[in-house]
């Protein structure tokens, strides 16, 4: 059978908006729970995979929020509608581990990356709702998300209530690789 295939390449810009991209965004935890790893494959990046994530985006957006999180079906913190999760404690920068139903997404291991590079302390593992309360700061990441700080979840103010010093600092390592200003990861563009 042949096959045909169409690329079409467009400007983009900030998914979350470009005020998100400095200010952070307001994130509301959802009443929708991130589907269990025995319900579906959860590592596939299908349509039926977001469901669930475009009624918790629907619900956090009528309810005046930027974007939602998803917590699994124990109650501990998955991802966003479209996006995987990192927190900052104390200098150690977190995400939550696969096993609460996270896509192990390419932007998510570019903060892998970058993380080794500055020198940070990168740690995957269950997270709770209240962790993110107390961190000092937070941030998404996904192809489209990019990294978007986030100063708020639930109206209560994560650390200063805006992008934070370490936020600030991988997100511009994440824009320096993805402009082509980093050799180092020359090897992961294409050109269009």
């Amino acid at each position: 059978a042949k096959v045909h295939l169409m690329v079409a390449a467009w400007a983009w810009g900030a998914y979350l908006g470009e005020e998100g991209m400095k200010r952070g965004i307001r994130v509301k935890t959802s009443s929708f729970t991130r589907h269990h790893v025995n319900i579906t494959m959860t590592q596939a990046k299908t349509v039926s995979n977001y469901t669930n994530s475009i009624l918790a985006n629907m619900e956090a957006t009528d309810d005046g929020y930027d974007e939602a999180l998803l917590l699994d079906a124990s109650g501990f913190v998955s991802e966003g509608a479209g996006e995987n999760l990192f927190v900052i404690k104390n200098g150690v920068v977190y995400t939550p581990d696969l096993s609460a139903g996270a896509l192990n997404g390419i932007t998510r291991n570019t903060i892998f990356h970058i993380c080794e590079d500055l020198g940070l302390k990168l740690v995957e593992k269950r997270i709770t709702r209240d962790e993110i309360y107390i961190c000092d700061e937070a941030f998404f990441t996904g192809t489209a998300a990019e990294v978007t700080p986030i100063r708020e979840l639930d109206r209560v103010e994560i650390g200063s209530g805006s992008r934070g010093s370490i936020t600030e600092k991988i997100q511009t390592a994440f824009f320096d690789i993805v402009n082509g200003r980093n050799p180092k990861y020359a090897h992961w563009l294409t050109a269009i």
